[in-house]
């Protein structure tokens, strides 16, 4: 694991800003900016350092050979020390809100909405309503909410990932925007600003019901399973509307299933999430996207354990 890689993920699972963690480091925030963008290498009294920090908020022992360390290990590590994630989420309200919110905010701006976080935590949890914008907007965040609430309950339960799962998560997040909420589509789609060919709308169904078998296979490498279904449902592209949404729900259910937080894919990586989304899918190189899944498990580990 590089410098940068480090000090990313000491970013993420400390709260931190860059401002902050320079100054833990007795350097300038440009400095700092520098490594984190791998755009130079620290000497190696500092390098120690980060790596001190690293351990320290990954909240796993020092090993012999640091660069064994990968960003799957910490995620193991840190699962290990949690028996049930999904009912300590139902459990405790602030987990439970930040999980919503959190989710909430960085998906619908993933798919193009103008609310700020403090606007979207306005509307689902006091229930203001902004005019100057749109009843869509206001619609996708109280749905996706009861969406999240619902996809909880349902995985706290230990019950399987099913297609009529993924119907209810559609229905839920459509409710109020979209005549076919919770069916499938029968027509012809394009993903917008991507060569990648969808599925004919004649297949989605067998094709649906071939991924949902996929979704239950064992698989040793959880996260690289998530990854892989996560782009085979987006390119599939089974509804009209809210594919991205649900597919993201679906990629957050493996997750929980396995006693992981949700991933938070969050907007400021949107350009890379849809690039190695695109990647997967034309050229079957996933690699990238997987690094990307376990960060946003990486962010959800920062909102759990925070």
């Amino acid at each position: 694991m590089i410098v940068s890689e480090k000090l990313n993920i000491i970013l993420t699972l400390s709260g931190l800003t860059q401002e902050k963690l320079a100054a833990e480091l007795g350097i300038s925030f440009a400095t700092l900016n520098s490594w984190v963008n791998n755009r130079s290498m620290p000497h190696k009294r500092k390098e120690e350092r980060i790596d001190n920090l690293f351990f320290k908020y990954a909240g796993i022992q020092r090993p012999k050979d640091i660069l064994a360390i990968t960003k799957k290990e910490i995620i193991k590590k840190k699962a290990r020390k949690h028996k049930n994630i999904t009912k300590a989420i139902l459990q405790r309200p602030d987990l439970y809100d930040q999980f919503i919110l959190s989710l909430t905010y960085n998906t619908n701006r993933i798919e193009g909405s103008t609310l700020t976080e403090d606007e979207t935590a306005a509307i689902i949890f006091q229930d203001v309503t902004f005019s100057n914008k749109n009843l869509v907007e206001h619609l996708e965040a109280k749905n996706h909410q009861s969406a999240v609430k619902y996809l909880l309950q349902h995985m706290v339960k230990g019950s399987k990932i099913t297609e009529e799962l993924i119907l209810k998560l559609h229905s839920l997040l459509m409710n109020g925007i979209r005549d076919d909420a919770g069916s499938y589509r029968r027509h012809g789609v394009r993903i917008v600003g991507s060569n990648v060919p969808t599925a004919n709308y004649l297949k989605v169904s067998e094709l649906m019901k071939q991924l949902i078998k996929d979704v239950n296979k064992k698989h040793d490498d959880i996260i690289s399973h998530a990854a892989v279904v996560h782009s085979r449902f987006e390119q599939i592209h089974p509804f009209s509307d809210g594919n991205g949404r649900v597919g993201r729900l679906l990629l957050s259910a493996m997750l929980l299933r396995e006693n992981l937080p949700p991933a938070v894919i969050k907007i400021k990586d949107k350009r890379k999430y849809l690039s190695y989304l695109r990647k997967s899918q034309l050229h079957g190189d996933f690699k990238q996207l997987d690094d990307l899944v376990c960060d946003a498990i990486l962010n959800g580990f920062s909102i759990f354990e925070g």
